[in-house]
Order: structure tokens, then sequence, then C-alpha cells
């Protein structure tokens, strides 16, 4: 019981009156899974008596693109092609199994296949179905309280939306076998929405705990739909992807929001950061006093006890703007210079990263270099060290590239390549 390639290309038409039996799928939708197939019976079939379930010897198959067509002997599948195309249909034969490059059909096969002897035409329940292995998509879906670990405010949030999901029948064999096993007619996605939609909105969220793990913030999510589509996946595991044949294809948000206690806390944390940034302190107290003074401005006793009240009020210990933003901008400088930044002393440009000020074009001033004291870690050019009086080790050497001038942080133990030029180091870059 096997299949023989006819040939590839138009299905259908007047071919399909040249042979006993011509069966056939035109299209699945996506609201339909698995079709049985349509057969178009000639006068010189051996099935003329009305038999509908008995596929004669020599009948003719028409696989279209986007489905998987199965033969199914009394419930058991019989053979099976993945392959859009014209085939003919042959008793002693061995099963075809085209799988066309269907990841584990054949394993599935021997798993749940029929064992059959070969032989002349079996008088038995014979049935060809059709199983849409195209990705149905617009599967909505919905979720709330699921608490998820931020890793920007470094407390757990928890999250409501909607969106939408796709899924792909991944092993049509395991699907026809345990999902929906010789229908008459055909199996429609609404039979079993409802099923998936509840099993995918559990698997939700250990799905975002997967995600949180790797420092994601609520807001940016929607930036990791496949990360969270793999985690679902795994979670369905053996469910989903090995007993039904079906996977997870992709999901999509429309939105992800906290709920309204999360929110409130949210507000709370980010205007508790105003008190740890210098610069955002300083804006809000000017924006402040501001305020205070336009008040005192219109105070009854006259706006000189008003302005006197606001002069107190600072005396007593309140904050002056522009000392909060000479920190804050002591602040970006320290940030800068452990990013490697540098100031350009001959024009001031600040931030510049590159050898050269982007501004005037002067070089990047040179850091110190010399000899690393062993004793208290200080650099130094001298026979002695300025910082404990350490002496310089004898035949301490220390390395100059010797093609651009680039001098290692620690000139005793330069890389093996410059980083700036890129010529190995070696006896020649010795500083004498």
């Amino acid at each position: 019981m096997g299949l023989i390639k006819a040939g590839i290309g138009a299905l259908g038409g007047t071919l399909a009156d040249q042979w006993k039996e011509f069966i056939y799928c035109d299209t699945l939708d996506m609201n339909t899974l698995v079709k049985k197939g349509q057969k178009r019976t000639t006068g010189r079939s051996s099935n003329t008596k009305g038999e509908e379930n008995i596929i004669t010897d020599g009948s003719r198959i028409a696989v279209n693109e986007g489905q998987v067509m199965l033969i199914v002997e009394n419930g058991k599948i019989v053979d099976f092609c993945a392959e859009a195309g014209e085939y003919i249909y042959r008793f002693g034969t061995e099963p075809s199994m085209l799988d066309s490059g269907w990841k584990g059909l054949k394993e599935s096969f021997k798993k749940v296949g029929k064992r059959f002897t070969f032989g002349g035409q079996a008088e038995n329940d014979q049935r060809v179905y059709f199983v849409n292995s195209k990705e149905i998509m617009n599967n909505k879906i919905g979720f709330g309280e699921v608490p998820f670990r931020d890793s920007e405010f470094g407390f757990t949030v928890t999250l409501r939306g909607y969106g939408n999901y796709s899924y792909r029948i991944t092993d049509p064999i395991m699907f026809y076998t345990n999902v929906c096993a010789n229908v008459q007619d055909e199996f429609r996605r609404s039979q079993i929405d409802e099923q998936l939609k509840s099993e995918v909105q559990h698997n939700i969220q250990p799905a975002l705990g997967r995600i949180a793990q790797q420092g994601i913030a609520y807001d940016q999510i929607t930036l990791y739909t496949n990360d969270i589509a793999n985690a679902i996946n795994n979670g369905l595991g053996r469910d989903w992807v090995e007993a039904r044949g079906i996977s997870v294809v992709s999901i999509a948000f429309a939105s992800i929001t906290p709920d309204e206690e999360s929110s409130a806390k949210i507000a709370q944390f980010q205007e508790s950061r105003v008190y740890t940034d210098a610069n955002m302190l300083g804006a809000r107290l000017g924006t402040a006093q501001a305020a205070a003074m336009e008040k005192a401005a219109e105070n009854k006793a006259g706006a000189m006890t008003g302005f006197m009240g606001l002069g107190f009020a600072q005396q007593a210990g309140g904050a002056d703007p522009a000392s909060l933003f000479q920190v804050g901008q002591q602040q970006a400088a320290a940030r800068r210079k452990k990013a490697g930044e540098w100031d350009c002393a001959s024009c001031g440009a600040k931030g510049q990263t590159s050898k050269f000020c982007s501004e005037c074009g002067a070089a990047r001033p040179k850091e110190a270099s010399g000899w690393k004291c062993s004793e208290c870690g200080a650099l130094n050019m001298g026979k002695f060290c300025s910082e404990c009086g350490a002496k310089k080790p004898a035949g301490e050497l220390l390395y100059k590239c010797d093609k651009c001038g680039w001098e290692p942080d620690d000139p005793t133990r330069p890389p093996k390549f410059c980083p700036e030029c890129g010529d190995a180091f070696g006896e020649e870059d010795i500083v004498k």
C-alpha cells in the first residue's frame, strides 16, 4: 500500500477522469484542521456499488501545498505524504512515507502506524484525510493577575494583558491519532479552541517567569515574544508537542499593563528616584522654590513677610539647587571617567571617547606610564617609588608601542598586540 508520484503541477482537471478514482481536497481554510478527502469516481472504477470507504488500486490522489495527506485503514495510518503533487495508490508496495523533510513524521508512523502484510485489494474501511499544515493565526488570548519580577524596579508587579497567538500542526500523525481520529467529514478549530486557550493561559505565568530571569523590565516584554513562545512550548511540553503534534508559533501582545496597586508602587518608586540623582533633585527643588516664591508674593501680610519666611526655611537647612547641580556634574564626570571618556583640555569639549577631540582635533591625554610598585601599586618613572620609597626592581622592563606610541596601563605587562595599531609587542618596544 504505497504511493507512486504521478506528476507535479496542476491538480484535478481532465486528468482526474483518466483514473479509476480521483481523491482530492480543494482548500483547507484556517478554521478547518482536518478534512476527509473527496472522491470523484469514473466508470472504470471497481468501486461502483457505492462503497465510499474503499480505495481502488490505481486510484489517483492529489495533495496541495499546505496539506499533509494520511491514508487510514481500519483506524490506523498506513501511509502519508507531505509533498505537494499527484500520486497513484498501489497495493503490494511498501508505504512511501513521503515526509518532504518534516521532522519526526517517520518516527511517529513507527509508533502508531499499522503493521500490515502486502497483498491484493483490502476489503476493509479505507479513508484519505488531509491535515492543514499552515499556521493557524488570530487565536485571541487574555491574562490577568500574573506576577512578574521587574528587573528595573527590583520588585514584583502584577500584570494583565491580551493579544493573539498562532499555532501549527507540526506532527499530523500524532494530531490525527490523539485528537481527531476517524472524523466523519472535517475537524474544525472551534472544537479545541477553548482547551488550547486555557492551556496557553496556564503556561503564560511560568513563561513570563523565565523571561524575568533574563533581567527584562515589564514594559519590554513585547520585544521578547519569540522567547515567550519558546518558553510556552517548553511548558506545554508533552501535552502539545509530543502527544498532540501542535506547537505555538508566535505570540503578539496588544497590551501589557500593571494593575492599579502595581501602578501606584511604580509611580512611588519613580518619584523616589528624584532623591537619589543630584540633577533631578536640584530641578525638583528649583521648581518647588519657584512655586514658593510665587506663593510668597501673594502673602496677605505682605510679600516681604513671605520672602522672609522663605529665607528662614533655607537658612534652617534648605538645600541649594546650584550646589545640587554641581554635585550632579561631578557624578556625571565620574561616570564618564569610569566609561573611559575624557574631557578635552584645549577646547573644553566633554565626553570624548576617540583618540582625538571631535571638536578641535587635540590628541587624547596620555595616561601616566612607568613601572608599577609591588609594595603599594603606584606607577613611577624614577628609580624609587614616589609613594612608599621602594626601589625600582632590577631588570624591570617597560613597554611602549614603537609604531604608534601606545602605552599599556601597566607598562611591565603589555598585551600580545597593540590595541591601537595591531603591532605585536617585542624587544623593539622596550623603553630603554
